[in-house]
């Protein structure tokens, strides 16, 4: 395989994702990850080890919402050498959530990917949104385009 095709490949995997999100589907973004995954997300707890940890969380997180989540991904880019790639973007989260809160925050997101068995999986997840050094809370409400 070339590095151009894993490249497309990588690709297809983040447009998989989103469609799973539109879809609320936990299952098959739980199929992205590797059974020994470790992720680092936006949501407690610190990390989760392993696809059974973050499927439960992804449905939750689901469960949250009232409408959405929407789920935007930008400035995608991804990088493949052999059978180990990664993608790094942003992503935009908007929708309402059952308590009536209005969520609509920029997350930035990096995947390390590694091909298993000739399809591409997620043994890293790590997101993140930046922090004010002078209050220490997170800043949610940034706009890549501000």
């Amino acid at each position: 395989m070339t590095t151009d095709q894993a490249k497309q490949e990588l690709r297809e995997l983040i447009e998989e994702r989103v469609a799973a999100v539109a879809r609320r589907d936990a299952e098959t973004l739980a199929a992205h990850q590797a059974a020994d995954v470790l992720a680092f997300n936006v949501l407690p707890p610190l990390r989760l080890r392993g696809a059974d940890q973050v499927a439960p969380q992804t449905r939750a997180w689901f469960d949250a919402y009232a409408s959405g989540p929407g789920y935007e991904v930008r400035d995608l880019q991804v990088d493949a050498d052999g059978d180990l790639g990664y993608c790094a973007f942003l992503y935009h989260v908007t929708g309402r959530l059952r308590s009536g809160m209005d969520v609509s925050m920029w997350v930035r997101a990096t995947l390390v990917c590694h091909r298993r068995d000739g399809r591409w999986v997620v043994v890293h997840d790590h997101e993140s949104i930046p922090w004010d050094p002078e209050t220490g809370q997170g800043l949610a409400g940034l706009d890549p385009d501000a």
